[in-house]
Parts: C-alpha cells; structure tokens; sequence
C-alpha cells in the first residue's frame, strides 16, 4: 500500500514518522530546509531528505505536499497553527487527500480513521507532518504509538 514514508524531518511528528520507516523498513525521503536545519541540530544523515535550495521551512513544507500522493498531519490539540495549518493550506492547494489525527479529538478513534483514510486513499507516498517537539512535547510519542498500532494491526491482517 505505502510505497514511502516521506517528511520534513524536524523534531516531534516529523522525526517518529521518519524513525517508523526505519523501524520498519519502509523506503524514506523527502525535503528539509538547506542547512538540514532541525530546531535540535542538523537532521542526522540517517534520514535521506533532500535539502531545498532555501532555508525556509515553508518550501519543504510544500515541496513534501506537492509531491506525494496523501498527507497526514498529527497533532495534540485540536487546532492546527504554524507549520502544520500550512501543510493543510498546501494540501488542498495541491488537491491532495489530507487528513488531521488529533489525540484531544479523536482519542481512540484516531488508529480507524488512520487505517480508513489509508484504505480509500492507497498513497504510494505519504507525506507525515505535524507539530515540533518545542510546540507539543507529546506529539512525537502519539505519532509513533499511532503509527505502531496501524502497522500491527496492517501486518495481522495480512497473515
């Protein structure tokens, strides 16, 4: 079904979608600022991201929508703000599927909606995005517990 995790590569949802693919042997890639500028470091060189021609966050926030096939941004909160309310903005630039998994407003419903966006979509790349870790401390872990549900219940149900 997912051909290649793809993402930004900064702290929080970014960085437990990209260690995900790793964890699971999942193709990677996608864009970060030049300078592979993360808030924490430079993005370690494990993560094979390409690096835009401008420093501005924006443009690998763009450039990881415009070109994948669906979008997903985590998130604690309920709203979307900075980063991530332009990667919506972007998504439906680009009119491409976009779906937001909020720990407050989706609780335990948030790995059926992930597992039925993913089913009707079928993206051969999809994009993971969310927050930074300094915005929501939590949303590295929810990402990835979300993440590793979907792929064990996935796995289950193809033996």
């Amino acid at each position: 079904m997912i051909r290649k995790i793809v993402s930004g590569g900064q702290t929080g949802a970014d960085r437990a979608a990209l260690d995900f693919a790793l964890a699971h042997g999942f193709p990677h890639g996608g864009w970060c600022p030049r300078g592979r500028w993360a808030e924490d470091r430079p993005l370690p060189r494990r993560y094979k991201l390409a690096e835009t021609p401008e420093d501005d966050p924006m443009q690998r926030t763009e450039w990881n929508v415009r070109d994948s096939d669906a979008t997903i941004v985590f998130s604690i909160g309920e709203a979307l703000s900075g980063g991530s309310a332009r990667t919506e903005a972007f998504a439906r630039t680009y009119k491409k599927p976009f779906l937001h998994l909020s720990r407050q407003r989706h609780g335990t419903r948030t790995v059926t909606r992930l597992s039925s966006f993913l089913l009707v979509q079928q993206p051969d790349v999809l994009n993971i995005a969310g927050p930074r870790a300094s915005e929501e401390p939590e949303v590295s872990d929810f990402t990835r517990q979300v993440l590793e549900q979907w792929w064990q219940n996935h796995s289950a149900a193809r033996s």
